[in-house]
């Protein structure tokens, strides 16, 4: 989940937006909330966040006075103007300081499903883009592809890492909190580097691990079935069947 802060000085309003509005289906928390600009920075230096949603008129400082001050630390926050007003001038500031995404007022629910919809698209790529392409120099006499290469090594191999010791609850969403990417992303790259769906890698494990245990006569087959993730021993039976092509029970008996 992403954190966000919603910055605005109408309790009513903030109060609304950080409960009526589904925002961890959309993939975000809401971490804070701010009456002003002031509260919202002093949030911030305590409580980094992914997104700010900032009124862009509050008292003691304005929703462009935050967004300059951002600027100028380099800040890595997305900020979302949210205004009653649609003078050009204030989204002209805004474009100077990097803010793309300007909401009015009143918030319509199509309009804050696609903005933060499309702003999640951009930090998971950004999040997936940092971790393919570290911001630490490469070691001397080594390419960015090489580094690249390694890196997506590693995440690949703590990916299967996590299958291997929790192959009975494992999942794509468990991966991709893992190494904190979005699931369908993880689906496309681990079938990009390793040439196989994880969905497949996932059954692999199971099933190689079943009939490890099929070898230990001390086990029952429901009890089997159970500590590889299948709560139905006859959804067990079905799988193991059609990937050794013979019964657990056949295959105790044979091997």
């Amino acid at each position: 989940m992403y954190k966000l802060l919603i910055a605005d000085d109408e309790d009513e309003i903030r109060n609304g937006l950080s409960h009526y509005f589904p925002w961890n289906e959309v993939g975000f928390e809401v971490f804070g909330q701010a009456a002003n600009g002031r509260d919202a920075l002093q949030f911030m230096a305590q409580h980094p966040v992914d997104v700010l949603l900032c009124d862009i008129r509050m008292p003691i400082m304005t929703g462009i006075e935050v967004a300059r001050e951002l600027s100028q630390q380099k800040s890595p926050t997305t900020i979302i103007f949210l205004s009653g007003f649609k003078e050009f001038d204030y989204a002209q500031q805004a474009l100077i300081y990097g803010v793309k995404n300007y909401i009015l007022k009143p918030t319509k629910y199509s309009e804050l499903l696609n903005v933060f919809t499309t702003v999640k698209e951009q930090l998971d790529e950004r999040q997936a883009t940092s971790m393919r392409f570290p911001p630490s120099p490469p070691a001397a006499g080594a390419g960015l592809d090489e580094d690249s290469a390694l890196l997506s090594d590693k995440i690949i191999a703590r990916i299967k890492r996590y299958v291997a010791e929790h192959y009975k609850d494992a999942s794509l969403e468990g991966a991709s909190q893992l190494v904190h990417m979005n699931p369908h992303y993880i689906s496309k790259y681990f079938k990009e580097k390793t040439g196989e769906n994880f969905s497949d890698f996932l059954l692999k494990v199971k099933m190689n691990k079943a009939a490890e245990l099929l070898q230990e006569m001390n086990y029952k087959f429901y009890e089997i079935s159970e500590l590889v993730g299948y709560s139905n021993a006859k959804n067990f039976t079905r799988a193991f069947r059609k990937f050794y092509g013979k019964s657990p029970r056949e295959y105790r008996n044979t091997e």
